[in-house]
């Protein structure tokens, strides 16, 4: 299985992953002349060679309007002319979308949705990069308690971090990597200093786009994970641990600004893993005295949680009681939060925890062109098997819209698949 390991022993930022991705590629320069001919409003890419503590890797300098972010960031600091109206400023420089200029517009997701929808890109690549800018909002929604279309990405919404997230995505898609692994997000340590006072690091909006995700803090008395990296690594990541046994065949380096005792770099790995079992986590309970619509929101909020599998068994209690075995599979970085989950919203009063394996098909979707409209297909495979399925909800889609039975829908669906080939 392609497999794509991240090291975020240094944090995770736009520009360092950029950075360390490039690397990956055969021919980095012509990948980076696809991004400067996108069209993106007075930006340019440009790399450059760096060392960090004797390592060599690359460096992704974005200019806006000929002029890199950060120095411009900094001539402007060093003479007061820094609007405090803005929502941070960051005393770290691991990423350009926390070093933001007042004359940049405000961007929201309106006016993020249309130069994105500009671009020549795949629209799979349009989907991730509009993914990964709903998250941040989502997070900035919950730290200023405002309603998502009122939020204006005051650090993430000038058009180096645009093109930060845009580069990111379109490498992802590039890469082809069929499982993304990362290793748990170092965020730095210290404070950082923002428009309405110093705050603890990891900043709110990091924080809360890491909930879920194994993070710690060190020693390094700085910023080391951005809104713009948690949120690409929640978009990408499936799981997060120890480096899985692989054959690595390409190594990437993508180098901060600053200098510490520790290299300040990114690394990723790409190489081969063999299609082996997971080792998760399976939780048990037991409950005899919750209603089927309970037990059905209690599921649901299980799998909001981040539950792999939730499924109940019929089975018999004491004093010859009917009740049921819930049983709930999760990521083993996710027991803790899953043990409460369960307890919060259903009844029982106990649990049992197992460590298990989990074989499973790669997985994949794909989206057929009909004359009806678009229909995604399930496509599993592995271990010697290919299986396809398409959605039922868009096959249903299209049948109520077209007057027409599953089965033609289903029909159609087969056939616009067949002509395509």
């Amino acid at each position: 299985m392609k497999t794509l390991y991240i090291d975020c022993a240094m944090g995770a930022a736009g520009d360092m992953l950029t950075a360390a991705l490039l690397e990956l590629l055969p021919d980095a320069d012509a990948f980076l002349a696809r991004l400067n001919s996108l069209g993106i409003p007075g930006v340019t890419y440009r790399k450059e060679s760096a060392v960090k503590c004797g390592i060599t890797g690359t460096r992704i300098a974005v200019e806006v309007n000929g002029e890199e972010e950060q120095a411009f960031f900094e001539t402007l600091h060093a003479a007061h002319h820094y609007n405090h109206s803005h929502e941070h400023h960051h005393d770290h420089d691991h990423d350009r979308e926390h070093d933001r200029h007042h004359d940049h517009p405000h961007s929201g997701m309106h006016e993020i949705t249309h130069i994105v929808e500009d671009m020549p890109v795949p629209d799979g690549v349009k989907t991730d990069i509009l993914a990964v800018y709903r998250m941040i909002a989502e997070a900035e929604s919950r730290v200023h308690g405002q309603p998502v279309d009122q939020i204006h990405f005051h650090e993430v919404g000038a058009m180096d971090a645009v093109a930060d997230v845009t580069a990111v995505c379109l490498l992802m898609a590039e890469l082809g990597a069929e499982r993304v692994i990362a290793s748990p997000v170092h965020v730095g340590g210290g404070t950082v200093r923002c428009a309405h006072g110093v705050l603890p690091v990891p900043a709110p909006a990091t924080a809360e786009l890491l909930r879920g995700i194994p993070a710690c803090s060190g020693p390094v008395p700085s910023e080391l994970c951005t809104p713009t990296g948690a949120a690409l690594l929640r978009r990408f990541v499936s799981g997060f641990g120890e480096m899985p046994v692989m054959r690595t065949e390409r190594i990437g380096y993508g180098m901060g600004m600053k200098d510490f005792a520790v290299a300040n770099c990114l690394r990723v790995m790409l190489g081969e893993t063999e299609d082996e079992a997971e080792t998760v986590t399976e939780l048990r309970c037991n409950v005899d005295d919750m209603t089927a619509e309970e037990l059905a929101f209690a599921t649901e909020r299980l799998f909001e949680a981040g539950a792999r599998e939730v499924y109940t068994v019929p089975v018999g209690m004491k004093k010859s009681r009917t009740g049921l075995l819930m049983d709930v599979v999760c990521d083993n970085a996710d027991r803790e939060k899953m043990v409460r989950a369960i307890f919060r919203h259903t009844t029982t009063i106990g649990m049992r925890e197992y460590r298990t394996k989990r074989y499973c098909l790669r997985r994949e979707m794909r989206t057929v062109e009909t004359p009806l409209g678009a229909v995604r297909e399930k496509v599993a495979s592995g271990y010697g098997v290919t299986r396809a399925k398409f959605e039922f909800d868009d096959l249903a889609r299209i049948a109520n819209e077209n007057g027409i039975t599953l089965s033609e829908a289903r029909e159609t669906a087969r056939q616009a698949k067949h002509n395509g080939k």
